[in-house]
């Protein structure tokens, strides 16, 4: 049974084996031969518009990143001279402070001793005032004083007189006054 069959599969099997040899063969070239010219048409149209875009962008995107660079090591630059300045001025502020407390407690004396100057000077005019005030007081009491005096006084000798004194030595006494008016008008 096989050995009928047999003829009849070899034609097909050589029939095959045509169609094989002409499906690796296309228009005269090996198969493979083709899908190398198909590989290397695929790979120059993916250069054309797939690479060099990416090569121009990824250019581009170099250029970003170094112009990046160059602006952070600028800013690092600015950014180390900023804290060098910063230093030096903390450093100086210390001597800065003391300064300024030294400067305060001399304005401090000076003020102090200025105004203890003026209070002294506030004092004695007030003292000054004060003493002559009492002077002034003093006098005025005393002229009080002689006054309530020299009137208790003539108050005293003009009860005294006129309890010493008469009629008649009235008289008397006021032609003695008359006489001697008088005789001082005759002389002048």
């Amino acid at each position: 049974m096989t050995a009928g069959r047999l003829p009849a599969v070899l034609p097909l099997t050589l029939l095959a084996g045509q169609a094989e040899e002409h499906a690796a063969n296309f228009l005269g070239l090996p198969l493979w031969l083709w899908q190398l010219a198909n590989l290397a048409l695929f790979l120059g149209v993916l250069l054309y518009f797939v690479a060099r875009p990416m090569a121009a962008m990824f250019r581009q995107r170099q250029l970003d990143v170094e112009k990046r660079l160059s602006e952070a090591k600028a800013l690092r630059d600015e950014a180390a001279q900023l804290g060098a300045q910063v230093k030096e001025r903390m450093s100086r502020l210390d001597s800065e402070i003391e300064e300024i407390r030294a400067r305060g407690y001399a304005e401090g004396e000076t003020e102090r001793a200025a105004l203890s100057e003026r209070a002294d000077r506030e004092v004695e005019r007030v003292r000054r005032e004060a003493e002559q005030e009492i002077s002034r007081r003093l006098a005025s009491a005393k002229a009080e004083l002689r006054k309530t005096a020299a009137d208790l006084t003539a108050g005293v000798a003009h009860d005294m007189l006129a309890a010493q004194i008469t009629d008649d030595d009235r008289r008397r006494l006021l032609d003695e006054s008359v006489a001697r008016l008088e005789s001082e008008k005759r002389t002048s």
